[in-house]
């Protein structure tokens, strides 16, 4: 398998739920900007749209969007327990989530990275993420992760779409039980080790 990512973005979560896994990948670096991999080339040729995650299986199969790599990543290796099984109304549960940070938080801290974008429209975005962290952290005041006290995909997701807040003016200091969430997940070492490959931490 190949992951193509950009250090620090959203495919820091399949990276962290394939170390979780215990499953062995190649990893190709992208430009953020320019679109040139590591190695040479340029990662649309790769994926049209250009962005990451995207995850390549050796027959050839490209599964692109974060959500849906976490779960395949997930069932080939049901024993590591990162998603319930397929059919069951906790798998529900976990897409649910998955939703929700792919929807509610990833795309609403995506246009505060935007330089062109208002000081008047990124308050907007930043009063929505506001009140989606004081939902999360109700939520995570009763239960460890998100799906309560076993880890999960969505865990990974959550705690890579949360490191974005403060390079975009985002204060989750209001919110101690999602600092506290991102504590007991950043300690994990497959989270640590994904950070250090991608020259996040030291």
């Amino acid at each position: 398998m190949k992951l193509y990512y950009m250090p620090g973005a959203c495919s820091l979560s399949p990276h962290i739920v394939l170390n979780e896994a215990g499953l062995k990948f190649d990893k190709v670096k992208v430009d953020g900007k320019s679109k040139a991999m590591d190695g040479g080339g340029d990662y649309r040729s790769v994926n049209a749209l250009g962005y990451v995650p995207l995850l390549e299986l050796d027959d050839g199969t490209k599964i692109t969007e974060g959500p849906a790599i976490v779960q395949y990543i997930a069932d080939k290796v049901p024993a590591k327990n990162l998603a319930p099984a397929n059919g069951t109304p906790e798998r529900i549960k976990l897409q649910g989530w998955l939703n929700f940070v792919s929807t509610e938080l990833h795309k609403t801290f995506s246009p505060l990275f935007n330089p062109a974008m208002p000081d008047e429209a990124k308050k907007i975005f930043r009063e929505r993420l506001a009140a989606r962290f004081a939902h999360l952290d109700k939520h995570l005041a009763s239960n460890q992760y998100l799906l309560g006290k076993d880890f999960s995909v969505a865990d990974a997701y959550l705690f890579v779409v949360s490191n974005w807040a403060p390079r975009v003016d985002v204060d989750l200091a209001p919110y101690a039980n999602v600092l506290a969430f991102r504590k007991r997940v950043g300690a994990r070492p497959a989270v640590e080790a994904a950070m250090k490959a991608e020259g996040l931490i030291n």
